[in-house]
């Protein structure tokens, strides 16, 4: 039997999204601990594509296995243009960049603690 959205345990979601990033050949994959630091979500996931194609390519995968996995609906900005897709699913918050624009942004300096201990390069 299948979990419910609701019943998918974060670390769970988190385990299957990066797999999912994995298998698309996601590049520079960091997670960042948010559990105690934010009321959006428990994790935010921070990943490249190479190119405009792949950033959406990638995100609409990762939409679509959450999907058939776990019968999640994500919300999706940012596939039309490729540059920056947020995926919000709900615990999970995984942003898909073009490398120019993860480096024009730098969420993982915002986000970061100044020990790191709370984020992984994956």
């Amino acid at each position: 039997m299948t979990a419910t959205p609701a019943e998918v345990p974060s670390d769970e979601l988190l385990a299957r999204i990066l797999s999912s990033l994995d298998d698309d050949k996601a590049e520079d994959v960091v997670v960042i601990d948010l559990r105690g630091r934010s009321s959006v979500a428990d994790h935010m996931v921070i990943c490249s594509g190479r190119s405009s194609r792949q950033v959406g390519a990638i995100a609409e995968k990762l939409v679509d296995r959450l999907k058939q996995d776990y019968g999640r609906t994500c919300k999706i900005e940012g596939k039309e243009q490729g540059d920056w897709v947020l995926i919000d699913a709900s615990d999970v918050v995984v942003h898909v960049f073009r490398p120019e624009v993860r480096e024009f942004y730098q969420l993982e300096k915002m986000w970061m603690p100044a020990s790191g201990a709370e984020a992984r390069k994956v």
